[in-house]
């Protein structure tokens, strides 16, 4: 069992919502840095550790800036992502581009920026080559197949648009030398949302062996190993967290009996983690508008699927508490859903709770990943605020409420906009 517990009191709550109106949402700084440190002394033991926090989990410079005060760097997968990673500070080869149908511009200023570049297509490296240079750093993103599982959320494998194939790897190192390339990491990410530690010594193991086998066919020793991310979070109170204990030592018994005899015993570990990092350090804080009883009882939020796409896109379950009746019984029934013009626009089916009431906030757990980041405009929903909880019991606004201004900004259009 794991507690689903928000960081603030009800009445400090009710007294942030005069400041910062419903919906927003709040993420705890404290948590992250010991997120961030459990997974480093996880892989202590390695001759080097990088984690390069995945951007796209949650692209706030302000979280990203106090991941990078803990040590750790960037994976970026766009421009604007490279960006961030500047503006907080992160530099160099503490940047890693994952290549994902990459247009030249990002390759230009990942190359300018001095990041290390992650090539998710053989063909890439002509593209790359032609129109913005080589790296100091390159690797190759390696999809192996049947050899694991997927899931609903990274696909199965051999129907992912994403990596190389193992033919295909050898070919990709072969050239990439032959071309001036001279400094090589090695990179999958094959697995997320997961919490067994089998998948993730499983994934080790194989990329472990076919580090030892670049080695051999093609004298290549590469700088790193990146593991990928993957780490899950126990969205569900009964669900246990990852023993990052025995991932760390699992992964390391594979190292010294894989790597070593490879000569390899100087190669880094590096992790893309955000769910890790941030997701269960983020909470959705929405106010109860409206109630609806027909075939089903309903609860209307004032978030909506726009805040939150998670439950929508994936099934996916997240905790909901009424906050100040946290330990009051479970008796009513309801989905929790959003204003959207779409069916699925629901954050919770079938949901036991206490009961209800109009003006109740609800918090909705572990959105602190792939939470305000897949935000979007449809039906002209606004972006909510995001604030952080620092480590002092102070609130940092780190991304104000888009306003009806922002919102119409980008267009170009005759006559007068508002009256």
């Amino acid at each position: 069992m794991n507690e689903k517990r928000f960081p603030l009191s009800a009445a400090e709550t009710r007294a942030l919502t005069e400041r910062y109106p419903t919906p927003f949402h709040i993420y705890d700084e404290a948590k992250i840095r010991a997120n961030f440190r459990r997974l480093r002394d996880a892989f202590a033991w390695a001759p080097s550790f990088r984690e390069h926090f995945a951007v796209k989990a949650l692209p706030n410079p302000r979280i990203i800036q106090i991941l990078h005060e803990e040590g750790a760097g960037t994976d970026c997968s766009s421009l604007p992502e490279l960006l961030l990673s500047a503006a907080a500070g992160v530099a160099g080869e503490e940047i890693l581009l994952t290549s994902n149908d990459t247009p030249y511009d990002e390759f230009q200023k990942a190359i300018e920026l001095g990041a290390v570049i992650n090539l998710d297509d053989i063909t890439h490296l002509d593209y790359m080559a032609q129109h913005a240079g080589l790296p100091a750093v390159l690797s190759f993103r390696y999809n192996p197949g049947d050899l694991i599982e997927g899931n609903d959320i990274i696909g199965k494998p051999m129907e992912a648009k994403y990596g190389l194939t193992r033919p295909q790897m050898f070919e990709a190192y072969r050239r990439a030398r032959e071309m001036g390339v001279q400094r090589f990491g090695l990179h999958t990410m094959v697995i997320s949302s997961e919490l067994r530690t089998e998948a993730f010594l499983l994934t080790a193991r194989i990329m472990f062996e076919l580090a030892a086998e670049l080695k051999e066919r093609l004298g290549i020793c590469v700088e790193f190993v990146n593991l990928g991310g993957g780490f899950g979070i126990p969205y569900r109170p009964e669900e246990s967290p990852v023993d990052y204990p025995a991932v760390g030592a699992g992964i390391a018994r594979l190292y010294d009996e894989i790597m070593r005899p490879a000569g390899l015993g100087t190669a880094g570990i590096r992790t893309e983690s955000g769910r890790a990092m941030t997701g269960d350090a983020g909470w959705l804080v929405s106010t109860a508008i409206h109630k609806k009883d027909t075939y089903k009882h309903y609860i209307g939020l004032d978030a909506c699927m726009a805040n939150l796409m998670r439950p929508a896109l994936y099934g996916a379950y997240h905790h909901i508490t009424v906050l100040g009746r946290e330990d009051a019984p479970l008796d009513h029934v309801y989905d929790v859903t959003g204003s959207l013009c779409e069916n699925n626009d629901k954050f919770a089916i079938d949901r036991a709770l206490p009961e209800v009431r109009i003006g109740d906030l609800l918090v909705i757990h572990d959105t602190g990943a792939h939470g305000s980041a897949m935000g979007f405009n449809y039906n002209g929903k606004l972006w909510c605020a995001e604030l952080l909880l620092r480590t002092d019991g102070s609130i940092e606004l780190i991304r104000r409420a888009q306003t009806i201004d922002d919102y119409f900004a980008t267009l170009r259009f005759e006559g007068s906009l508002m009256k």
